[in-house]
């Protein structure tokens, strides 16, 4: 190593110990993001079989394919659990014994939910056929349509997230996102029925609770309308932030809705570009109007108020 090398190696080491928070040194190993990657791929071929497979999948060899799959989903998935029950361990200052186990333990569990993953996975396939004109047959949709991808991971990371298993979550989601454009939050509670058309740019909140039968349009934000703040000026973490969008409801693109005490009331429709930050009753039509929100019903189509502006949430 040259004199030059060896300057560039002692500036990082120097920087090492001068700038911390974002050093990892003499700690549990992380969750690796190529495993956890991995694992979303196989995830994909569990819930969609034949669909991400090289080879056909005959019928008669299903049972030993799958067997083999959960066998290495469960070696690979618990050995990265660990690593995050550990990491939690070192935040809260608790210690325990036996991750291992405990990690099989959820990670069994968690794959004992894949069966309902694709029965609500199902109904989003559906929902993308009767939404999109242009869909010609289920294959073209599971193949093509990113939002199918976003969604199903986003549901497997879901029900990680329940089962309070740190960061993989997050990890698998932000893959997701990287993967399609489409940002959904692993925490976000989503319904059957739910179809993103185009998908490009959507964003879903932690804190969102969407009900069945919605269909979202590109660049939909669901998100949160201000950050409140502890007296030491520290962001509270943990309550509601995101809006609730009820059954059947269809937003068009580009449209903002803000605020955890935000709600679209069901069968509502949300018009492209509307930024809404207060409630607004079932079978409302929200567009803009200049600076001002048009806001009509759509059975009788007569003018009607937004139910209250959201308090600060």
């Amino acid at each position: 190593m040259d004199c030059a090398q060896r300057n560039l190696v002692n500036a990082l080491l120097d920087s090492y110990h001068e700038v911390g928070g974002i050093n990892r040194i003499d700690s549990a190993n992380l969750p690796s993001k190529g495993t956890v990657t991995s694992v979303c791929e196989q995830l994909l071929q569990l819930l969609f079989p034949g669909y991400h497979d090289e080879e056909p999948i005959p019928s008669d060899e299903l049972e030993p394919i799958t067997s083999e799959r959960i066998a290495t989903l469960v070696d690979t998935l618990k050995v990265e659990v660990a690593k995050t029950l550990r990491l939690r361990d070192d935040e809260t200052g608790e210690h325990h014994n036996g991750h291992g186990q405990q990690a099989r333990e959820l990670v069994c569990e968690f794959l004992g939910k894949l069966p309902r993953i694709r029965t609500l996975l199902q109904s989003d396939v559906e929902a993308a056929y009767e939404g999109d004109p242009a869909a010609k047959n289920f294959d073209e949709i599971i193949l093509a349509y990113p939002c199918i991808e976003a969604i199903a991971i986003q549901r497997c990371a879901h029900c990680l997230y329940e089962l309070d298993v740190p960061l993989i979550p997050r990890i698998m989601t932000e893959y997701a996102h990287n993967l399609t454009g489409i940002d959904i939050h692993p925490g976000a509670r989503i319904g059957s029925h739910f179809f993103i058309d185009h998908g490009t740019g959507v964003v879903i909140g932690e804190t969102c609770v969407i009900g069945n039968h919605v269909k979202l349009y590109h660049g939909v934000t669901l998100g949160a309308r201000n950050f409140p703040k502890d007296e030491n000026g520290r962001i509270v973490k943990g309550n509601k932030r995101h809006p609730n969008v009820e059954d059947h409801v269809v937003i068009y693109p580009h449209a903002t809705v803000l605020g955890g005490r935000t709600t679209i009331g069901a069968r509502s429709t949300i018009g492209a570009n509307v930024f809404l930050r207060e409630s607004v009753p079932p079978d409302s039509f929200v567009t803009n109007a200049g600076e001002e929100l048009n806001l009509i019903n759509k059975v009788t189509g007569e003018a009607v108020e937004p139910v209250g502006e959201a308090a600060d949430s």
